[in-house]
């Protein structure tokens, strides 16, 4: 019991590497008198049987920041806490099976020289030369990483540890947490040992994280999105060639992994270790005969190499060696998985003050960045880097348990697969359907997934290939490309209509809800019957996120956000507000259709409506169209006339069948974001981010820094005009005839990266491929030539005088 705190500021729950890091990093920021629970030894968990590699690679820009970060902090953390650590920096080979996988290779490649991490892309001699036991005659070539690597995870747990110790922090093992409640205000984490009373609580408890998840339910939490799959590896007997060729050269081999196959191949001493990621993959304690165990400390699975032997069989094709030496162990044990393989690292959504730092498929590489970051949520309230990517309240309320058990296996047996930008993963669909679905699935609708509702992304023609073997490409054009044409087309010519379920929606309300929001956002409100967009400012002045403010009243607000903002944008707003307001989320009660294009005010007309049609631009208005009744706001993402219509979901198939029987084309999601790239619209989350100011944004008619009102980021923002912004945000026409640049697409003017592509598609109204980014403020001038890196070419980039490129005047849209 005397081990035991009464108090703490933090306490975390879990003492794998992830929890030891977030108190190490807690205590780098000074907060030192925290709490690590552990219910058995540290490392007991994931930890203990994990192979400990630590790459850096991802096709995610928020986990390749978190991953680097992680690398060059292994490389002094033993020298800084005195504690040795087996840290083999050997560098990773990845083989290229084809064309495809080379150019996923480029895209990394580009991202990783941005982020600092000096990777080359490999010629099969290189891979040769790299890797002299390795079969090669079918390769198209390869990546090289040189800060990859693999330690002994319980060194880097225990290293964390006896740092954190050092700064005065505890940690308390053998001590299961039972439980948290709330008293005055403060949490009290419930022990088999006795209680603690803290500000925050983490869970970071490892595959046990559901579990501890369901202890905040009371307190506004929901079930944990995960579930845990058996992973194995194995270990070969000692080679005689290794420990030769080992002594000659004075290193280990680098690191293989064959991902067109799907496995890991890594020297272990003078043996090997294979961890292939099967597609005959198995999960764990998903049913109630399979239930998950009280305690599960240092145990492992059954042995299962049945499921393996295809794996085994062809990585003894590529590197012969491993054929010559018998299996000396098998690791068969328990892995965490998010529905999208990546941790919940941040806010744990709809309790306060409490945070996530679990469900880590890759902990042991990612220990050290996800430290840092969840520290940073915890002491300052939000991150150095955008992290959305890696956000808790990035899954919303679609997340059941077949969904998250169906995603985890298909995220686990396509650990290595290409993430291309128009394929659809077919795990876990259908768990939000508009009222419209049927009526879209049969008008050859294929659909996206947009916070687990069903969007159309475009529609096909008889004829066309819908298969999903089709949307393996990294290229412009595919069976979408004329289809979606067609439909930018339509509503540049005529009228279109684009079904948009699962618009994030809030209500507020109360005296003084017009003042509270004034203080909250950058610019002003707009007067009652009208909308604006409002930009909610970081403490630095960065776009935390972007609503649209309908205001009804003098204190009666709707706001509407994205589909994916809706747990992260409710909470911005929940967490500040008085107790003399109201606000409540009604996403699930309304739907949204667009109507737009320069024929619409004739459509409305020949549909029949009460509406008052030439009311301007950004006004709102309750009528019945067709008969149903709705409201209607003068907007229109697609950059023409047009109008949203908002109505109960009942309602919307009534209003969808009226607009189309008057003559509107159906247009999807794909066709949506070339129109509004046209007009230099940003989304959120791409153009949007906490890694831009508002000012660099290019939002400065949304801000309003005379006004009276105090908002986050004021101070950052007038410093900052004073200054000058560093950067800023341009559009521009890229030469490509056949490609369009992905998110952070490096912006090159000769040898220096000067930029970044935020967003791109191809404008079928202005006929060029359009991207939207970020460039050195000096270069942001019309005319400016530049070149953007695509998959490892470099095209010609030209920035364009500040505006739409589509109708700069926005005569057609306020027609």
């Amino acid at each position: 019991m005397s081990d035991l705190p009464s108090t703490a500021r933090v306490v975390i729950i879990g003492g794998g590497a992830v929890g030891a890091s977030v108190l190490y990093h807690l205590g780098l920021a000074g907060w030192t008198d925290c709490v690590l629970l552990e219910k058995n030894e540290l490392t007991a968990g994931s930890t203990w049987h994990a192979a400990g590699n630590i790459p850096t690679f991802s096709s995610s820009w928020a986990v390749m920041n978190m991953q680097r970060y992680s690398t060059e902090l292994y490389r002094r953390l033993g020298d800084e806490v005195d504690y040795p650590i087996n840290y083999h920096v050997t560098g990773s080979v990845r083989l290229a099976h084809s064309k495809n996988r080379m150019m996923e290779f480029e895209r990394a490649n580009s991202m990783a020289r941005r982020q600092g991490i000096e990777t080359n892309m490999m010629s099969v001699a290189d891979l040769k030369d790299a890797y002299p036991f390795m079969e090669t005659h079918d390769l198209e070539g390869g990546f090289w990483d040189p800060t990859d690597g693999d330690m002994d995870p319980a060194q880097l747990t225990q290293a964390f540890a006896k740092g954190a110790r050092a700064m005065g922090q505890k940690v308390v093992r053998f001590t299961p947490a039972t439980g948290v409640r709330r008293e005055n205000d403060e949490w009290i984490v419930e022990t088999e040992k006795g209680e603690i009373s803290c500000e925050y609580v983490v869970n970071a408890a490892g595959y046990y994280a559901q579990r501890v998840g369901e202890w905040f339910k009371p307190y506004g939490g929901r079930t944990v999105p995960m579930m845990v799959m058996s992973h194995q590896y194995l270990l070969t007997e000692q080679m005689d060639e290794l420990a030769t060729w080992t002594k000659e050269h004075g290193r280990k081999l680098p690191l293989l992994r064959d991902v067109d196959s799907s496995y890991y191949l890594r020297q272990e001493n003078t043996g090997l270790n294979l961890g292939p990621y099967e597609r005959n993959c198995k999960a764990h304690w998903i049913t109630p005969d399979d239930p998950m165990p009280d305690d599960f400390s240092f145990q492992l699975y059954p042995d299962d190499l049945d499921r393996l032997e295809w794996y085994i069989e062809d990585a003894m094709a590529r590197v012969p060696l491993l054929g010559i030496s018998g299996i000396s162990k098998v690791i068969n044990g328990p892995i965490p998985y998010a529905p999208d393989g990546i941790p919940l690292i941040g806010p744990m959504p709809g309790v306060k003050n409490a945070f996530e730092a679990c469900v880590f498929t890759f902990g042991i590489a990612q220990a050290g960045g996800a430290g840092k970051i969840l520290t940073e949520w915890i002491t300052k309230g939000e991150t150095e880097w955008d992290c959305w990517g890696l956000d808790p309240r990035r899954f919303t309320d679609y997340t059941d348990h077949d969904y998250c058990v169906a995603k985890g296996m298909e995220v686990y047996g396509h650990e290595y697969a290409m993430h291309y930008p128009h394929y659809e993963w077919p795990e876990g669909r259908d768990k939000k359907l508009s009222s419209v679905h049927e009526t879209l699935k049969a008008s050859g609708a294929q659909f996206g997934v947009y916070n687990g509702w069903e969007r159309a992304n475009w529609f096909a023609k008889d004829g066309d290939d819908t298969s999903i073997e089709a949307t393996e490409s990294w290229m412009r054009k595919g069976p979408w490309f004329e289809r979606v044409r067609e439909e930018a087309l339509a509503v540049r010519d005529g009228v279109g209509v684009l079904d948009l379920p699962g618009f994030s929606r809030f209500k507020l309300s109360g005296v003084g809800a017009a003042d509270w929001l004034r203080g909250r956002i950058s610019g002003g409100l707009p007067k009652v019957g009208r909308m604006t967009l409002a930009y909610f400012p970081t403490s630095k002045g960065r776009v935390h996120t972007e609503m649209s403010i309908i205001r009804k009243g003098d204190d009666d607000f709707v706001l509407i956000t994205a589909a994916s903002a809706q747990w992260h944008d409710f909470e911005i707003l929940a967490a500040h507000l008085p107790d003399s307001l109201e606000l409540s989320d009604i996403t699930s009660e309304l739907s949204t259709l667009i109507v737009t294009g320069p024929k619409s005010r004739d459509l409305f007309e020949k549909v029949g409506t009460t509406a008052d049609l030439d009311l301007p631009w950004l006004s709102i208005q309750t009528a019945e169209v067709a008969g149903t009744r709705c409201e209607l706001y003068r907007v229109s993402f697609a950059g023409e006339l047009g109008w949203e219509i908002h109505a109960p979901m009942a309602d919307i198939l009534a209003l969808y069948n009226a607009v189309v029987s008057a003559g509107a084309t159906p247009f999807g999601m794909y066709a949506l974001n070339s129109l509004r790239i046209e007009k230099g619209y940003r989304a959120w989350k791409g153009d949007l981010s906490t890694d831009y100011t508002l000012l660099e944004s290019g939002l400065d008619r949304f801000v309003k820094l005379d006004k009276a009102e105090d908002f986050p980021g004021k101070v950052a923002l007038l410093n900052e005009k004073q200054q000058g912004p560093r950067q800023s945000f341009v559009t521009f026409l890229v030469d490509s005839e056949e490609i369009d640049p992905p998110y952070m697409s490096n912006i090159w003017m000769n040898d220096s990266i000067v930029g970044e592509t935020t967003s791109s598609a191809f404008g079928f109204r202005v006929d060029a491929c359009v991207a939207l980014g970020m460039v050195r403020a000096d270069l942001a001038q019309a005319g400016t030539d530049l070149e953007v890196e695509v998959y490892g070419q470099r095209f010609p980039v030209t920035v364009q005088p500040d505006g739409p490129l589509w109708d700069p005047q926005n005569l057609r849209l306020k027609a």
